[in-house]
């Protein structure tokens, strides 16, 4: 049987006819903050300390919006009759979120978990060349990324903790053993 002419159109419109009379579910945002799923891409923020300035994420950025600045410092020797070492410091680290599109391909790669996942999204600028943002302002974001979800009770402790362990547990022995000469 051959469909009637003008049923799409009559269909289409009981949907709208329908839709229209249904209370409308849009929050208020500015009064009402909306409920972001966990973990929920935002901005990138930056932990600071961890950063070795070793570059990764600049060179793996598809977009190239990640500039990086640094200098060397020549740190004393640790021990008496030790040889000085040199040191990347940061100078600058700045992010240019008017060309990043989020990837996440900087995350993955650091190697010293400096970068994260903020689930901040309230960052609009009036002028595009105001969302260059340097790294006072990715370290604020970073208080804002939430903690890793828990780990699984029954996984395996990871390799790194359980050698960490067994280290502290022999020098633990090794300094609860009585010296000699000491009663």
């Amino acid at each position: 049987m051959a469909p009637i002419p003008g049923s799409g159109l009559a269909k289409g419109l009981a949907v709208t006819l329908r839709t229209m009379t249904r209370k409308s579910v849009t929050a208020p945002y500015p009064d009402t903050q909306p409920e972001l799923p966990p973990r929920s891409r935002g901005v990138i923020g930056l932990f600071e300390e961890n950063c070795t300035v070793c570059m990764l994420c600049a060179r793996e950025c598809p977009d190239w919006c990640i500039y990086i600045d640094s200098h060397k410092e020549t740190v004393p020797p640790a021990a008496p009759g030790g040889r000085e070492r040199s040191r990347n410091v940061l100078d600058r680290f700045a992010i240019d979120f008017s060309l990043c599109m989020y990837c996440g391909i900087c995350i993955e790669v650091c190697p010293f978990d400096a970068l994260f996942w903020s689930p901040e999204f309230e960052y609009a600028e009036t002028d595009i060349r105001d969302l260059t943002h340097e790294r006072d302002k990715l370290r604020e974001w970073m208080w804002t990324v939430p903690a890793p979800p828990a780990l699984d009770a029954a996984a395996e402790e990871p390799k790194e903790v359980a050698a960490a362990r067994k280290t502290a547990d022999k020098l633990a022995a090794v300094q609860a053993e009585p010296q000699e000469g000491e009663s």
